[in-house]
């Protein structure tokens, strides 16, 4: 009897860390590992060419540009992050930095949120 309840209740311990670690399993989002507010904070030096669609944009912007445009979907995500908002960029600005940096591979017509890569 004894061997029975210990039994059970290490069955339960065993099904609690379980239940537990699945809860907080933090797969793979759109920028891999890696958050798109963690990203967002790459793109620092994007940050006046983010906010006017006449300034220059600096060859180190690009240079993350063109590493965060390899998937759409991550650059989207960061250009709409909390981080991005919170710096006061303009999506609608944000998304033509792949153009002005002439990234020539770049996602023509992704979609992001309400907007289009040019």
């Amino acid at each position: 009897m004894e061997v029975s309840i210990k039994f059970i209740c290490l069955l339960g311990l065993v099904a609690f860390v379980g239940i537990a670690g699945f809860g907080s399993v933090e797969g793979a989002g759109e920028c891999g590992k890696s958050s798109p507010d963690k990203e967002a904070f790459r793109l620092a030096p994007c940050a006046t060419a983010a906010q006017d669609a006449k300034a220059n944009v600096p060859d180190s912007c690009c240079a993350q540009i063109k590493r965060i445009g390899q998937n759409p979907s991550c650059l989207c995500a960061v250009m709409l992050s909390n981080t991005a908002k919170a710096s006061g960029i303009k999506p609608e600005v944000a998304i033509t930095i792949p153009k002005r940096c002439n990234i020539p591979n770049r996602p023509v017509g992704y979609k992001c949120g309400p907007y289009t890569l040019p």
